[in-house]
């Protein structure tokens, strides 16, 4: 979050910005279909949260409970959270293996090699965590996530048993 008027601005320090997503998350977000808050409130780095969604209408996700894991690195707002399902759901985002979502993997120099890589976010399977701007909170992200649930090429898609994970 960036404050400021006339071309100033100030950057807002990262646990400032967690403390006021947290914050939010634990008033609710919008109809309440969609939660988030801290896996330890011990945690002094903010790190490692918990995100639920509810499935949207109309959809085969209708009713049903996900949880996600998020973690926020040093270098977030900066960059994304990574994002991985703890329920187990079929979407085209999210990797059927380990539930993380939208990931590919590459070396520094885009070769196919099996050392030196590292994860990134594919922007084509999941444009927010791809296309990341430091505006963009958790609360977004698990927003989207719900919308893409309800997108023609997921609404329909079969599930796993309700009640599994990753």
């Amino acid at each position: 979050m960036t404050l400021g008027s006339g071309g100033s601005s100030v950057v807002v320090p990262r646990n400032f910005r967690l403390l006021e997503e947290l914050e939010r998350g634990e008033k609710g977000i919008g109809d309440g279909t969609v939660s988030y808050g801290m896996d330890d409130g011990d945690d002094i780095y903010m790190r490692s949260w918990t995100g639920t969604i509810i499935g949207p209408h109309n959809s085969v996700h209708e009713g049903r409970i996900y949880q996600l894991k998020l973690f926020c690195d040093k270098d977030y707002p900066e960059k994304p959270p990574t994002v991985r399902f703890y329920s187990r759901v079929n979407l085209t985002c999210v990797n059927h293996e380990t539930g993380v979502i939208a990931l590919m993997f590459e070396d520094a120099y885009n070769h196919a090699r099996p050392v030196n890589y590292w994860p990134r976010v594919d922007p084509k399977k999941f444009g927010i965590l791809g296309n990341w701007q430091r505006e963009y909170t958790m609360e977004d992200v698990l927003t989207q996530l719900k919308k893409e649930m309800a997108a023609p090429h997921n609404r329909k898609l079969v599930q796993p048993p309700e009640g599994t994970f990753f």
